[in-house]
């Protein structure tokens, strides 16, 4: 029978170390269970912040539309219903959405929580999130709200260019290209995709305002929103980001600093001087044998 295992011989020192480094960080890591929401319209900055934040944190990502796609291959049961909305050109239901995030979260890679993103998108999605996660005892604990401008948005947007063959990408005021409208290095002609466009921009921020904003709203009446002003520079917005969830876990990210630090410059090098050990070693017991 086939096996998908592989040799740990065969891993390089450094990957072996960096992921003992990385379990050994989310074993440190308290054991309640810490569930976000990333919330923002189309630009603002989520997808670029939501992999520091599982990282940072030690938590898996759970996208809807990813959720929907992986539940139809594996053919789950939901993944089965969600199909067949689907083959008939419907929307699936807000309940089986809820019962596939219900799933997910029950992941391995979820134990010490989990970001949503994409999902709710509606307050009636968010009273049905919450109705299935007290259900379990737990509950959303910090909601990010990428605010943003909508004029921001649109320059930000709008401005983005791409060079499809190899995915370079320019922005008219922040990256231009050498010259305007072809690629720096082929010369080749730049091209915008159809959702850069003002046109269309403008159709999804009426959706996000729409619905999405009061489930914002929701969630701040329960005093869980964080808002991040999502108009700055990445950088300044990954630190904002480190301040909104709850307390305990920023003790926990100072916590986190010390111990990287004492395993980087201290338990690192004696793992190191250990290896070495060990293949002298067995290079003596060689010379023995022989």
């Amino acid at each position: 029978m086939a096996t998908n295992s592989m040799n740990l011989e065969d891993i390089p020192s450094e990957s072996l170390m960096s992921e003992l480094l990385r379990r050994m960080k989310c074993a440190s890591k308290p054991d309640k269970r810490l569930i976000l929401i990333v919330a923002g319209p189309p630009g603002s900055g989520k997808g670029t912040q939501s992999p520091i934040i599982k990282d940072e944190y030690c938590l898996c990502h759970l996208a809807t539309g990813d959720m929907l796609r992986a539940a139809v291959a594996a053919k789950t049961p939901l993944g089965i219903k969600a199909k067949e909305a689907m083959d008939k050109g419907e929307l699936v239901s807000d309940d089986l959405v809820v019962g596939i995030i219900d799933e997910a979260m029950k992941k391995p890679s979820c134990k010490k929580g989990f970001i949503l993103d994409g999902f709710p998108r509606t307050v009636g999605q968010a009273q049905k999130l919450d109705d299935m996660l007290g259900k379990q005892g737990v509950k959303i604990d910090k909601v990010l709200d990428f605010a943003i401008d909508d004029a921001v948005l649109e320059e930000r947007i709008t401005g983005r260019w791409i060079h499809p063959a190899s995915g370079r990408t320019y922005h008219t005021k922040f990256a231009p290209p050498k010259v305007p409208g072809l690629d720096d290095v082929t010369g080749e002609p730049l091209v915008q995709r159809k959702d850069d466009t003002a046109a269309v921009l403008k159709s999804r921020l009426d959706a996000f305002h729409k619905q999405t904003q009061p489930v914002i709203d929701y969630y701040s009446e329960k005093g869980i929103v964080a808002k991040l002003h999502a108009e700055k520079p990445p950088k300044e917005v990954t630190d904002e980001v480190k301040k909104g969830p709850p307390k305990k876990l920023r003790n926990f990210m100072d916590f986190y600093s010390c111990f990287e630090y004492t395993f980087g410059f201290i338990v690192m090098p004696l793992l190191f001087l250990a290896q070495i050990s060990a293949v002298v070693c067995s290079s003596i017991g060689d010379d023995y044998d022989t």
